[in-house]
């Protein structure tokens, strides 16, 4: 059977209020203290290993820490989602790159779990520099791109709400519909492994659990229709999905507060539990799934790729 994976991308309540220039950010809500048992309780019903991304932010406050610990102690890999959890990386410089890594690998491992082997970007933010750090700081993966056309639709739907107007650099161009959707090496220190998140084959549209969700709030027919013929067409076309997860797919609005311009928001949390359920059902059908992490280790003969890709994708 082939592999697949799950990961989850611990952002926090005030890290999604942040990047929507919502100033009540800076009172730092969180929501992992209803989100994490929640999720673990799925994943451990499912029997799943998975990779959980940490902002090393809020590893650093107790809720956050105790959310670390809890993941580790459940056997899941625990990787780097950077320090700040700002969506524009890539205007950072080499030190600040640097200083954001480091921040987050001590407030990891100083909550109890083990220094990070794997990152993503927030936002699927990415340059050379940080593949270069990333190989010479010892990582084994990156998996921060996301190879679709839809960068500049999202950034549009996040920014029509925004307090300051958003991001113009928010998501990537439509360019990145040119990356690849399975794993590589990148040309940079031994070979850093790059995973995607996995977008739909031919259409390269996303189907991670946010846009999944959307779908769902419109029509869950559509929802499961629509996941169906995304693993139907990685398993025609040879592609180990990655699939994303994040706490606001187990969270109703009123445990998220602020958010009602997310995706799938209108959905109350136990759908959304139910709902991904059935999507770690349909995927542990067609695939064996394991966690970032493993799914990398698992991978060989891969193709190499030139950093320069990242221009090209914008």
């Amino acid at each position: 059977m082939s592999t697949a994976s799950v990961s989850l991308d611990l952002d926090n309540l005030w890290a999604y209020l942040k990047t929507h220039g919502d100033p009540e950010w800076e009172r730092r809500p969180s929501f992992l203290g209803t989100a994490v048992p929640r999720l673990l309780e799925v994943f451990g019903a499912h029997g799943l290993t998975t990779t959980v991304f940490v902002v090393g932010a809020d590893a650093e406050r107790d809720d956050g820490a105790a959310a670390v610990a809890a993941v580790a102690a459940a056997g899941h890999e625990v990787a780097n989602h950077s320090y700040g959890h700002e969506p524009w990386l890539h205007r950072y410089s080499r030190t600040e790159l640097e200083t954001e890594l480091v921040r987050a690998e001590d407030a990891i491992t100083a909550a109890g779990a083990p220094r990070p082997r794997g990152f993503r970007g927030p936002g699927f933010s990415v340059t050379r520099e940080l593949l270069e750090l990333l190989a010479e700081r010892g990582y084994d993966y990156d998996a921060s791109t996301l190879p679709t056309w839809i960068g500049p639709l999202a950034r549009a739907y996040h920014n029509r709400t925004a307090p300051g107007g958003g991001d113009r650099d928010l998501f990537g161009g439509f360019g990145r519909v040119r990356a690849p959707n399975a794993a590589y090496r990148w040309r940079v220190g031994a070979g850093l492994v790059e995973l995607p998140v996995t977008t739909m084959p031919l259409l390269r549209v996303p189907v991670h659990g946010s846009y999944l969700l959307q779908l769902h709030q419109l029509s869950p027919r559509l929802a499961r229709g629509y996941f169906t013929t995304a693993v139907r067409l990685c398993r025609a076309r040879g592609v180990q999905p990655s699939l994303l997860l994040h706490p606001t797919d187990v969270l109703g609005a009123a445990e998220a507060p602020g958010l009602e311009f997310f995706p799938g928001m209108a959905v109350p949390g136990a759908r959304k539990v139910e709902f991904l359920g059935w999507v770690l059902d349909v995927l542990r059908r067609h695939f064996e799934v394991v966690g970032t992490g493993e799914h990398v280790r698992r991978l060989a003969g891969l193709p190499d790729r030139d950093a320069a890709l990242l221009a090209r994708s914008g």
